[in-house]
């Protein structure tokens, strides 16, 4: 049944129809518990799962009525099948929440230690099966599965890129949305979910070969809108219309015209071929860049010191090694301005343009080549 249904539903339509019945949350808990594959996986399904369980125990199974006898001296009616059901699986979901936020405090001191370092972080987010993981197999280099399935992907996977002028970024690839989705699920996930809240770039991907891809869009734009703000989703978010190789030339055209009207962030890409993956990188470098300075630096030989952090928390536009020193333009965040000047005796100055050739993307091996 592709709804809710209540206990005492499931029950009688069993009765009637003399075989298993299952609605919409439990077919997702199935699929989930058979792609799960981490440890943490398998914790959030089987919370999910559990949270889902308790609330069939009343009027769904009529085994859970019959009494057990008392223990030795205590005496008494004994307790009832449903109570020990409960009370063992209220049991398990507490174990499950102190395991789960144990899963959620690593995670916070990851993020704490990820903000220490330079990089950005991108992170995937879309409909189930619309090809998010191909799309990170391409940008990452990377070989996780991609299957033409549902919930193919239930842990998410990082992997550290490096962008177009030298800099580099995290890019995390999440488990898909459905509509819909069971609140048992949303909350089982939602040390995953809060990945997206801490990004600085969500990269929203859309299988727009479906026919069905604007409401599979908006579902996953409801969920979005509960995790971030509309300044967030405003400015942090860039749309990704996916598996544009499925489509005619006709309809490729009409998106592409499409794309470039929309005033929002749209990129039309194909994850399998490679179409579109330049403009995409560059739109996410122009993101995560907008709040740079762009100097232009001059560093003695001797001042190697200063040399490697401008290669770790900068990135490198342009170089040119002259006979006594080495001038760079190098792109470094606000923050990092002042603690440039403070710790390296350079000679810095604002710059405006830079004539290095940008290296471009070679769609036929994935790596970005001079």
């Amino acid at each position: 049944m592709d709804c809710t249904l209540s206990p005492g539903q499931q029950r009688n339509l069993e009765r009637r129809w003399q075989c298993k019945v299952i609605d919409r949350t439990a077919l997702i808990l199935e699929i989930f518990g058979a792609r799960a594959q981490t440890s943490e996986g398998r914790l959030q399904v089987e919370f999910a799962h559990l949270i889902w369980q308790r609330s069939r125990l009343v009027r769904s199974w009529t085994h859970l009525e019959r009494q057990r006898g008392g223990f030795g001296f205590t005496g008494g009616p004994g307790e009832a099948q449903i109570e020990l059901d409960r009370r063992l699986i209220d049991e398990r979901i507490a174990k499950l929440k102190r395991q789960l936020e144990k899963v959620r405090q690593r995670r916070v001191l990851q993020r704490k230690a990820r903000e220490k370092t330079p990089y950005p972080v991108a992170v995937l987010v879309g409909y189930t099966n619309a090809g998010k993981s191909s799309l990170f197999n391409r940008l990452a280099s990377a070989t996780v599965r991609a299957e033409d399935m549902l919930f193919a992907t239930l842990d998410p996977t990082m992997r550290k890129i490096s962008l177009p002028r030298g800099r580099e970024m995290i890019l995390s690839d999440t488990v898909g949305f459905i509509s819909d989705l069971p609140t048992e699920l949303v909350a089982a996930f939602r040390a995953t979910l809060e990945e997206v809240t801490r990004a600085d770039v969500v990269l929203h991907v859309r299988d727009v070969a479906r026919s069905d891809s604007k409401s599979q869009a908006e579902s996953v734009q409801d969920i979005l809108s509960d995790l971030l703000s509309n300044e967030d989703l405003e400015e942090r978010v860039i749309e990704i219309w996916n598996k544009t190789d499925l489509l005619d030339r006709a309809d490729r055209e009409r998106l592409n015209n499409q794309a470039v009207r929309s005033d929002a962030r749209v990129v039309p890409v194909s994850a399998m071929t490679g179409e579109g993956i330049k403009a995409l990188v560059a739109k996410v470098e122009s993101l995560v860049g907008k709040d740079r300075k762009r100097l232009s630096v001059t560093i003695a030989y001797d001042q190697g010191a200063a040399l490697n952090w401008l290669y770790e928390r900068g990135a490198i536009v342009a170089r040119h090694d002259a006979a006594e020193s080495i001038e760079l333009i190098v792109e470094v965040e606000q923050r990092d301005v002042q603690t440039l000047r403070r710790r390296f005796d350079l000679e810095i100055a604002p710059s405006i343009a830079s004539t290095m050739n940008v290296p471009n993307f070679d769609n036929r091996n994935g790596n970005w080549a001079s």
